[in-house]
């Protein structure tokens, strides 16, 4: 481990570093002050990013005990909004390695270039082949950060303890050719395979991951939609695998959807609900609602009759041609439209979830005209970075007189309308992976099911406190994300003993178990 001028006078002696160490000895808290420091004098977010990950590199533990400091400070820095530019720009701003980086050509090598990672006792794997990062599309191995900031959050937001946590890039190549074209460019010159190739790449690696970490959990993450789909319908029985960007947003989705109808006294299973886009996202939310109102009564027909999706091609109703197995269930006997507002107008949804990567498709006619058969619309530009956004909070709450519940995909400043202050919600996948994580760590389950991630969603949404329902916020305040995810993940491991999940016994005290587990940066 390396403290830098936190290392005693006596470990200074033994380790010969004596003569190599300015001479005062510091706490770790005085350490934190310095590097607050240079971040406050840093002109920018990006500028910031490169340095705490340049810390993480050389004193991991002064990393974390910065960003755990002030994780909604710090939250964003790390990962999004501000990853998205790094990873527009990785090959540029590139420093040292971080993870693995593996590729399509190691195929029948994956196993022993696994076992060059120093760690042998690694518990969880965060693995993008950088297809479809945020909503920049496929950036191939400029999406390295990705997994390494994902990872990053299980340990400042949870307190999963970061030595079991390996991120890999797996570089299947990219059809973005200026990429490609690109002098800088740290990846594959070459074009992704056919998906029968994809399979066979990723099935030699979930083999090889398995047999060098036994028992290790695979998440994930940024893969292109119709991989990302299949990859998961692939391994969700035969491994211990999920898939954030399907799963977790559903679930994150689901827990501002909960806040906002306890808010409004409503049932799930009364809702019309319209996504725009039609995605591995979109469906992944739509497939859990389901789940979800099933839970409530309703049958599985039931449940997708009253949900309705929008793609590229318009409404996605019965006499489409070009759907994929995922679209299909919700493909109903609407009138076939390419605008977003007669779509709205036939549907009169409740609840308006945008994961379209098209800023600005919530235009005022789309959300007044929702706002004229709803009294309380439920309003999620989900889409990220920012200028994504399929409409911004401010322009939601003016568009329906102040009356609508908003949860944007990144974090936007408080709105005043008319004397009263509204504090849109942030749907981070941030208040979930993390605490799932925790929870496989403690019960070592036998599979991963979308159950735990309803679980972890109910346990979000009952944390937000009735001071800041009344403000309009929809998810916890992000300062004490660690109490938050820890009070969720002790409730997503009691759903997985009591449903016979774990592979290990129960404790007497499950709080305290988990408590035990948790990471602290300390020396």
């Amino acid at each position: 481990m390396h403290k830098g001028t936190a290392f005693t006078q006596e470990e200074r002696a033994s380790l010969g570093l004596e003569g190599l160490l300015p001479t005062a000895v510091e706490t770790l808290d005085r350490q934190v002050e310095r590097v607050l420091g240079h971040l406050g004098a840093k002109p920018n977010d990006i500028e910031r990013f490169i340095y705490l990950q340049e810390l993480s590199n050389s004193n991991q533990t002064l990393f974390y005990a910065t960003v755990m400091s002030d994780p909604a400070r710090f939250v964003p820095i790390v990962y999004d909004p501000t990853i998205a530019e790094a990873c527009l720009t990785y090959g540029h701003i590139y420093r040292r390695p971080q993870g693995m980086y593996l590729n399509r050509h190691m195929k029948g090598r994956f196993e022993e270039v696994l076992r060059n990672w120093p760690v042998k006792e690694v518990r969880f794997i965060c693995i993008s082949s950088g297809g479809r990062i945020l909503g920049l599309g496929d950036i191939g191995a400029n999406g390295a950060p990705i997994p390494i900031g994902k990872l990053q959050l299980y340990t400042a937001c949870a307190g999963v303890p970061p030595e079991g946590l390996l991120p890999i890039h797996l570089d299947i190549g990219t059809t973005n050719a200026a990429l490609r074209a690109d002098a800088l460019y740290t990846g594959l010159r070459e074009e992704p395979p056919e998906p029968d190739a994809v399979d066979a790449i990723v099935d030699a690696f979930m083999k090889a991951a398995n047999a060098v970490f036994p028992g290790v959990c695979v998440h994930f993450e940024d893969w292109k939609g119709d991989d990302a789909i299949r990859l998961l319908e692939r391994y969700r029985d035969k491994y211990l695998v999920y898939n954030d960007d399907i799963q977790g947003t559903a679930s994150v989705a689901l827990a501002g959807i909960v806040t906002a109808l306890q808010i409004k006294g409503e049932a799930l299973a009364d809702q019309r609900i319209l996504f725009a886009g039609a995605g591995s996202a979109g469906t992944g939310i739509a497939d859990m609602i389901v789940e979800a109102m099933r839970g409530e009564g309703l049958s599985e027909g039931e449940a997708r009759a009253r949900i309705a999706l929008f793609d590229i091609g318009g409404l996605i109703e019965k006499g489409r041609k070009d759907l994929n197995a995922s679209q299909k269930p919700f493909a109903h006997d609407w009138k076939p439209t390419e605008d977003l507002t007669d779509a709205v107008k036939q549907i009169r949804p409740t609840i308006l979830i945008g994961v379209s990567t098209v800023g600005g498709l919530f235009t005022e006619a789309v959300v007044r005209t929702m706002a004229r058969t709803c009294e309380r619309p439920v309003i999620f530009p989900l889409s990220n970075p920012t200028e994504k956004a399929e409409c911004t909070p401010e322009q939601a709450y003016e568009w329906t007189d102040g009356k609508a519940l908003v949860a944007c995909g990144v974090q936007f400043p408080d709105v005043t309308l008319d004397g009263k202050t509204f504090h849109p919600g942030q749907a981070n996948n941030f208040y979930i992976f993390p605490a799932i994580g925790l929870a496989v760590q403690a019960t070592k389950p036998k599979r991963i099911d979308d159950a735990m991630f309803i679980e972890a969603a109910r346990a979000t949404a009952d944390q937000v406190s009735q001071a800041d329902r009344d403000k309009g916020m929809l998810f916890p305040r992000q300062n004490n994300i660690l109490e938050t995810e820890r009070t969720t993940a002790t409730r997503v491991a009691e759903s997985i003993f009591e449903r016979g999940l774990a592979t290990v016994k129960r404790p007497t005290d499950i709080r305290a178990f988990i408590e035990a587990l948790s990471y602290t940066p300390e020396y």
